[in-house]
């Protein structure tokens, strides 16, 4: 466990809502169970999984865009852009629509399908919402499709999202209900699956994943694909980020996973929830190519392109369609 994150007595309501889920389809034991695989044996039954639903050779790219960057006033301990910790991201105001624009031609001219806009806040106004939407109208008249994380929304603000176009709504459960408290003080667990019902109920494709590399066991791992995997249904899109460690936050100094680790909750989340896009988020640029290659070959199907996630690095352009030309992976 992080020792520098203070753990907070976070009080859960009960972990699902029936507008999210009603059942449990995987058990939190088979999912632990499904870790504990010997690292070939889980490998295989990604890999068989995954060729089912996808073309085994073939990844979605995605681009990330800060749309209002720093000055968020919640305290998770991984993220750069709270006011609670120095990390030296400045706070910017929203982006016009002719940058968010700029920016999404280029990327949809590298080869992206999908742009996704963040803004660092905790809950976004009802006027922030209007301006998003205007944004939102512009990536959708190129073409391309459109997803947001803003933070918690109302349903009112999901419909809103919805009406302008959006097609992908993204708001991680970060870890396991357990560890939760540790990590983030400023909200509980129950506000992100309020949030996620909302988006569904609006009509809203799910985007949905965590962290892993936050002093989490691999039990807690394990439990962060439990309540992902139970939601009905679960996520179209799963990103599993690996910890980038950004000086100044309380996360920083925290051990590093051990990267086969990482690997294993890439087959873990691909065998749970078989036609979800799995995303390789977070963490690429600190891996090595062998790495990323296994992750592909346990059920990645698509990454951010781009050479910042936000504000921590990502690898640049061309070092990943160099990767991708030599595991003869074709993009979509």
């Amino acid at each position: 466990m992080p020792t520098a994150v203070t753990p907070q007595a976070v009080h859960f309501v009960k972990p699902f809502k029936p507008s999210v889920t009603s059942t449990e389809v995987w058990s939190r034991q088979s999912i632990e169970d499904l870790f504990n695989l010997p690292f070939n044996d889980l490998m295989f039954k990604a890999q068989e999984i995954h060729r089912e639903h996808f073309n085994p050779n073939e990844v979605q790219l995605s681009t990330l865009l800060s749309i209002k960057t720093g000055g968020c006033p919640e305290d998770c301990g991984y993220c750069p852009q709270s006011v609670h910790y120095d990390t030296g991201v400045e706070a910017t105001k929203m982006l016009d629509v002719d940058a968010v624009k700029a920016a999404a031609l280029e990327a949809k001219k590298n080869g992206a399908s999908r742009f996704c806009m963040g803004a660092a806040w905790r809950e976004p106004k009802d006027r922030d919402i209007e301006k998003v939407a205007e944004l939102v109208h512009a990536v959708k008249d190129l073409g391309m499709e459109a997803c947001c994380t803003l933070g918690m929304l109302s349903e009112s603000q999901a419909g809103t999202l919805k009406e302008a176009g959006l097609d992908y709504y993204n708001h991680n459960l970060d870890t396991a209900p357990e560890l939760y408290g540790d990590i983030i003080t400023t909200r509980d667990y129950q506000a992100r699956l309020d949030t996620l019902a909302h988006v569904r109920s609006a009509g809203m494709n799910v985007c949905s994943g965590g962290i892993v590399g936050m002093g989490e066991s691999r039990e807690q791992r394990a439990g962060l694909v439990h309540q992902l995997a139970n939601l009905l249904p679960y996520p179209e899109s799963v990103p599993i980020n690996n910890l980038v460690q950004v000086e100044g936050t309380p996360l920083h100094g925290t051990e590093t996973l051990d990267l086969l680790e990482f690997v294993r909750t890439i087959a873990v989340a691909r065998i749970t929830m078989p036609k979800a896009r799995v995303r390789l988020s977070a963490g690429r640029q600190q891996m090595g190519e062998a790495i990323q290659a296994l992750c592909f070959m346990a059920g990645a199907n698509s990454i951010f392109y781009g050479d910042k996630l936000l504000t921590t690095g990502n690898p640049d352009w061309q070092r990943d369609q160099a990767l991708l030309t030599k595991l003869g992976i074709k993009t979509s």
